[in-house]
């Protein structure tokens, strides 16, 4: 149950209301302290909250002593105590109410500054997924080639693979954002980096293979196609010959490396073949 201010002044026991009406029936408590009659009756069914007295026709009549209890007990549960720790903290006979609004003005100052640090990462993680940048032109997928250069590549991909294949690549990589597909991007980076590095290595070895899996997924998202059932195992393969062919794909440090070509294209085919 929230804690309102209005229950907080209600229930302070220096409350007009107190000092006009000495008891309250069950209904004008729950009322004021923005509970239910239920809660009510069950905090007596636990000893955890009994009324004053009750009225010869056996209603629950509640004073001071019980609207300070309340108090209390709806500040711990504020604080998201159980009930039965309340019962236990309040029926201590050390006990002492002062120290313990003390205490619960501390915890709840606390509390509030979490939740207030808690709304600032939200606005934070709001604005930046309102200001993503989505792309909304496919040349902008080539980005760091000059548009001459990028608008050659394209061209180049639809002849060999056709429209329908680089678009459908292009419409799922421009789901992304710009943010995203940098990612994309390094992550192949790092992959190629790492196979780079055991190109002397059996293309059929563990080490080898398990890297093929990460390069193969990954070339699965570049083109849009990671959650097909059909595993491509022919067209990733067909990319290994591609690696042969043009020696663009395999290039580092602006250098051929047509060693390191063939070592991808036996690597991707063997990996293609246990698809």
């Amino acid at each position: 149950m929230t804690l309102t201010l209005r229950d907080s002044l209600c229930l302070c026991h220096q409350s007009e209301w107190v000092y006009k009406m000495k008891l309250f029936s069950v209904k004008q408590l729950a009322k004021i302290a923005g509970v239910s009659v239920r809660t009510l009756h069950l905090y007596d069914e636990m000893g955890l909250l009994k009324p004053a007295t009750r009225t010869e026709a056996r209603y629950r009549m509640y004073g001071e002593k019980e609207l300070l209890r309340l108090q209390q007990i709806l500040f711990y549960r504020e604080l998201d105590f159980e009930l039965r720790e309340i019962k236990e903290i309040l029926d201590n006979g050390e006990f002492d109410l002062l120290t313990s609004l003390q205490n619960q003005k501390q915890s709840l100052k606390a509390k509030q500054n979490r939740i207030s640090t808690l709304i600032q990462t939200i606005d934070k993680t709001i604005n930046n997924i309102k200001t993503e940048t989505i792309m909304t032109n496919p040349i902008e997928l080539y980005e760091g080639l000059s548009e001459e250069k990028a608008s050659r590549y394209r061209t180049e991909a639809i002849n060999k693979y056709g429209m329908e294949t680089i678009e459908k690549s292009e419409k799922a990589l421009m789901k992304l954002s710009k943010t995203e597909i940098s990612l994309l991007k390094a992550e192949q980076k790092e992959i190629a980096k790492k196979l780079f590095a055991l190109k002397e290595k059996d293309f059929k070895s563990e080490e080898v293979q398990a890297l093929v899996a990460l390069h193969y997924q990954n070339i699965r998202q570049f083109w849009g196609t990671v959650n097909s059932p059909d595993p491509q195992a022919e067209a990733y393969a067909g990319l290994g010959q591609l690696y042969v062919d043009d020696p663009r794909f395999t290039q580092a440090d602006g250098q051929d490396q047509p060693a390191f070509a063939r070592f991808m294209q036996n690597a991707m085919e063997y990996f293609a073949a246990t698809l």
